[in-house]
């Protein structure tokens, strides 16, 4: 997975996407992923732990693709009914409160 975090204002957004979608653009009815901008160009990271550990930190989590999409719903961040396909790539966002 890539992951690419993001902070500001005291926030911290967390990107992530499968390594085989960075780069690429997937457009359908209206709506596009843009997985070639540099929101979601950062590391590479094989260690699901790592990769839950920050997503159940972050402020705002936006993931993209089967794998990534996959470990927010088994964290318990999403919903499988709040998960879109654009061109058949699952997408998922979702604000995280902390206690």
């Amino acid at each position: 997975m890539i992951v690419k975090v993001h902070k500001k204002d005291g926030r911290t957004i967390v990107a992530v996407c499968d390594d085989e979608l960075l780069g690429k653009k997937f457009e359908q009815d209206g709506k596009q992923l843009d997985l070639a901008s540099d929101f979601y160009n950062g590391d590479k990271y094989t260690d699901k732990q790592l990769v839950g550990d920050m997503i159940r930190n972050a402020d705002v989590i936006n993931l993209v693709g089967t794998i990534s999409v996959s470990l927010g719903i088994e964290e318990g961040l999403i919903d499988k009914e709040n998960v879109i396909n654009i061109d058949g790539i699952p997408h998922a966002q979702a604000a995280i409160e902390h206690e």
